[in-house]
């Protein structure tokens, strides 16, 4: 059986899943990793993307029968090249706040929101800083389209990945000329060795070949396999992931919620104004996408379930780790909607949305709170979702309508629960699928096969719809009133709860 490859480079996981026949999971593989903090930069090694591949494909079962595949990873971030492709400083990755100046007065040139974590905003911070490498640079681009570029020998990626380097067209589906000549015109740029065109990759859109693995490229995954394989478009997990949700189709949206959480709700129309707290990107298509996304979402809260769980085993409990997130996520119901007055502010990290440059979790209440472990654990998971609400509702207030949200990743995990607050925090349906435990892996291996049988003029919303999701099981959650009213309440103390989590920052 012929099958289609996904394989994904994660902020946790380097993850590589098959699909078969009525585009179903075969087999799948992973290698866990994690980014490191040095010389004040969050950073992985690039020998390690190799180490994480080689050992997630090495899980998959039938390599011999990959017809078609593609590779994703997280977007934005900085991989800056010389002619001869040797890397000039090490990889700046998504999760830095280290390029505020750049994509201030970027946004301020192009009229167009450009968030510190885009490629474009990394480099022109290492033209402001007069980084020694600048000069040199030939080639920058994101992690996936280095994989991709070490294993095709072609330099191109996705038009979603693109978006999340420079600002789209999507009338001409490539990068927006006019911003690209203002770029080039800065003072400090204008003096400077190449044109910025020439560093970047080229755009392709979903359903175009991106090349085939070559005999060096195999070789770099120690003939895991075979040369000849042909490549989807690079694209990012953004993009991946309205894939695997079925969610690339104006008015629809899906929601990725694991170490960092973000929504991406497809168009109709332009946005009136710019808003430094929505990112334009698009879909593998090229489709208009407002992005927001925060940096903070699971990871305090995985801190506590820690720290539970140490506390059941100290009167002889010993409960996995699956098991207390369920007992723990199911007791939340239990809580008042607006969480009694607990409030809980999850930032380890800093925080583009709310403008925070560092984070310092916090749990707050007053004398009259009713503090329970029901109302605690609500606000631990309202939290992993504030600041994702604070974006979306600027979104409610510019008229941007959205017939279903679809979520995927960790927060799901736990059925009902997660999606019944994020229904509450959109105002919005939110659909949790059966595929979308595999997320961006899934999503990337889905477009290798549009990529592959779609028919002649076949829009990939059609070929997901009708072919892919047709039928696919999953389960619904409509926003519930009192929550809804609830979260209202809790998202307005939230922030409040900021001006204490600034002076944490500050102070601690």
């Amino acid at each position: 059986m012929k099958t289609c490859l996904g394989i994904e480079l994660g902020s946790t996981r380097v993850k590589a899943v098959t699909i078969g026949e009525g585009f179903r999971p075969v087999s799948s593989g992973d290698y866990t990793w994690a980014s490191r903090f040095e010389n004040g930069v969050w950073t992985y090694p690039l020998e390690e993307v190799w180490t994480g591949l080689k050992a997630a494909l090495s899980q998959v079962e039938n390599r011999e029968e990959v017809a078609a595949m593609g590779v994703s990873a997280m977007m934005h971030g900085y991989l800056a090249f010389d002619k001869d492709w040797n890397l000039l400083t090490p990889f700046r990755t998504w999760q830095n706040t280290i390029t505020g100046p750049a994509a201030a007065e970027l946004t301020e040139l192009f009229g167009f929101n450009i968030p510190q974590r885009w490629s474009v905003a990394h480099l022109y911070q290492a033209v402001l800083n007069g980084e020694a490498h600048v000069p040199q640079v030939a080639h920058i681009t994101t992690l996936a389209g280095y994989v991709h570029y070490m294993l095709t020998g072609v330099n191109a990626v996705g038009i979603g990945e693109a978006s999340g380097m420079f600002p789209i067209d999507s009338a001409a589906l490539d990068y927006d000329a006019g911003m690209i000549e203002k770029f080039d015109a800065l003072p400090k740029v204008q003096g400077l060795p190449w044109k910025l065109r020439d560093l970047l990759p080229k755009v392709l859109t979903a359903g175009e070949a991106a090349g085939t693995l070559t005999e060096s490229g195999a070789a770099l995954l120690d003939g895991l396999l075979a040369p000849g394989i042909p490549f989807a478009p690079a694209e990012g997990d953004a993009g991946t992931g309205m894939t695997a949700t079925n969610a690339v189709a104006p008015r629809t949206g899906n929601v990725s919620a694991g170490t960092s959480i973000f929504s991406m709700v497809v168009l109709e129309k332009p946005l009136e104004k710019v808003y430094e707290e929505i990112d334009l990107v698009t879909t593998p298509a090229g489709a208009p996408v407002a992005m927001v996304h925060c940096n903070n979402c699971t990871n305090d809260t995985n801190a506590w379930v820690g720290v539970l769980g140490e506390a059941a085993r100290l009167f002889g409990a010993n409960p996995s780790p699956g098991e207390l997130y369920t007992k723990l996520y199911e007791k939340s119901l239990e809580g008042e909607p607006d969480c009694g007055g607990v409030l809980v502010c999850n930032y380890l990290a800093g925080e583009g949305v709310t403008h925070m440059d560092a984070g310092r979790p916090l749990a707050a209440r007053t004398p009259e709170t009713k503090f329970s472990l029901a109302n605690f654990f609500k606000a631990q998971l309202y939290a992993t979702m504030s600041t994702l609400k604070i974006g979306m509702d600027i979104l409610a207030g510019e008229g941007v309508a959205i017939d279903s949200l679809t979520g995927h990743g960790g927060l799901f995990k736990t059925p009902v629960v997660g999606q019944s607050y994020m229904a509450a925090a959109c105002n919005a349906p939110v659909t949790c699928m059966e595929t979308a435990g595999e997320g961006g892996p899934y999503g990337m291996a889905l477009l290798a096969a549009y990529m592959l049988q779609k028919a002649e003029n076949e829009r990939l919303e059609d070929f997901l719809g009708k072919r892919v999701f047709a039928g696919a099981s999953g389960t619904t959650v409509q926003p519930d009133a009192a929550l809804v009213q609830g979260f209202n309440t809790y998202i307005q103390r939230f922030k409040a709860l900021l001006a204490v989590e600034r002076a944490a920052v500050e102070y601690l």
